[in-house]
């Protein structure tokens, strides 16, 4: 195990990355109960969603850790399901013809990873632009951990405020982020997870920590009703663009922000990329199949990576948690119902996503205004990739005018203008 997934070399073991993969898999463990929720909404059966949802994260993640070997999870993503609950309720469609969109989606996204378009994409990204993401996935995850909380809570005067401190949850957070902060700066091993096993025992004796029983059968996994055929009957192929495009930036954004984190880009190349963007595109065909939305790369991954996760087994053991998950739902519920659990995870893995800014170049500011719009962008739009839209269309303009168009790659032209049409036109939020 320690040879096929270079432990060694990586400076790490086994038990450091199994942690790393537990404390992943906690973070985002709440995509089981939440995507089920929203789908089912649109009248896709929960759980029909639920098991959907698992099946495609373990494929996904299997597929980056054994492959790719990276410590990034691959689960059905969040705003993407939103989506497409929208596109039911507003263009009177069935949910069997928007899995279709999905799937026709997926079989492109597929079709792209083999070939070296993604691979072209990653490299012709500049390093400010590549910092800029990774430092705006830390404020977005940080600002998630927040809400969580509800240390930051909605305010129609000026968008945010602080929360009631005294609320029972949030209170629970505060204490939860202090005894993480405290492991941390004590440097013990496995302080993120430590820290959210000390929160969850605290929660169950404050009366917060609620579980409705340990085991139960998992729901029978069937193949979903796809009606491709009503994509080209209603033309919907705005839909597929839209899916297609943002899975695309989304997912590739977060792997370049992870793998930027974990300190395994190598002179600014992502290695191994094509096996990593499979896994997202694969998940995202079979989830289709089974009743699930599009399946992206992670940003909680960075919470695994910050607990110490460098290898793929990282992404195994997340893979293995989540078939676990299908026998043990009501706990899995139980804890993902707390949000005081992980938020506080967030909150510190955010802090650590914002080392890249050191390295930009805020000197010049044909680098430094397209890096801060994008880490301006992310968390105030709740969306990674608008944040990627709005750095992709500013590079090239600011370079341009700048008499600096040369050291633009073409790509970064080509999709600067599809971005542009995309948000104006047919935004997918």
């Amino acid at each position: 195990m320690e040879r096929f997934f270079h432990l060694r070399e990586l400076g790490t073991t086994v038990k450091t990355e199994v942690l790393a993969g537990i404390t992943t898999f906690l973070t985002m463990v709440y995509i089981i109960i939440v995507n089920p929720a929203i789908l089912s909404a649109a009248g896709v059966p929960f759980e029909q969603v639920f098991t959907a949802t698992i099946v495609a994260a373990v494929i996904g993640t299997l597929i980056m850790g054994i492959f790719a070997k990276y410590p990034i999870a691959i689960a059905p993503g969040m705003g993407m399901n939103a989506y497409f609950a929208s596109v039911v309720a507003t263009h009177g469609v069935s949910y069997q013809v928007v899995f279709g969109t999905v799937f026709v989606a997926g079989v492109i996204f597929l079709l792209l990873t083999l070939t070296k378009f993604r691979e072209t994409l990653i490299q012709s990204i500049p390093n400010s632009l590549k910092y800029g993401i990774t430092s705006g996935i830390g404020l977005f995850i940080a600002f998630i951990g927040l809400r969580m909380a509800e240390i930051v809570v909605a305010n129609p005067e000026n968008l945010v405020t602080l929360g009631d401190l005294s609320n029972p949850v949030t209170l629970l957070s505060i204490l939860g982020l202090f005894i993480t902060l405290l492991l941390m700066a004590r440097k013990i091993k496995g302080a993120l997870f430590l820290g959210m096993l000390v929160t969850a025992v605290i929660g169950y004796f404050m009366g917060l920590l609620h579980f409705d029983g340990v085991v139960s059968a998992p729901p029978s996994i069937v193949l979903f009703d796809l009606d491709i055929a009503g994509v080209f009957t209603h033309a919907l192929y705005t839909v597929v663009f839209a899916f297609l495009l943002v899975t695309i930036f989304d997912t590739t954004g977060t792997m370049i922000g992870i793998a930027e984190q974990a300190g395994l880009m190598k002179d600014g190349k992502f290695p191994r990329a094509k096996p990593a963007l499979m896994a997202d595109a694969v998940a995202t065909t079979v989830g289709a199949t089974m009743g699930t939305s599009p399946s992206s790369a992670y940003v909680e991954s960075s919470s695994g990576v910050a607990a110490g996760g460098r290898s793929g087994l990282t992404a195994v053991v997340v893979a293995v948690l989540f078939i676990g998950a299908l026998f043990f739902s009501p706990v899995v519920a139980a804890i993902s119902a707390l949000p005081a659990i992980t938020a506080p995870v967030l909150i510190i893995v955010g802090c650590f996503m914002m080392e890249g800014l050191a390295k930009i170049s805020w000197k010049d500011f044909d680098e430094a205004f397209p890096a801060f719009a994008i880490i301006l962008t992310m968390p105030l739009t709740s969306s990674i990739a608008t944040g990627i839209a709005v750095g992709f269309i500013m590079y090239p303009i600011i370079k341009l005018v700048s008499g600096k168009g040369k050291e633009v790659h073409p790509i970064l032209y080509t999709f600067g203008v599809i971005f542009a049409i995309q948000m104006a036109f047919f935004p997918a939020h």
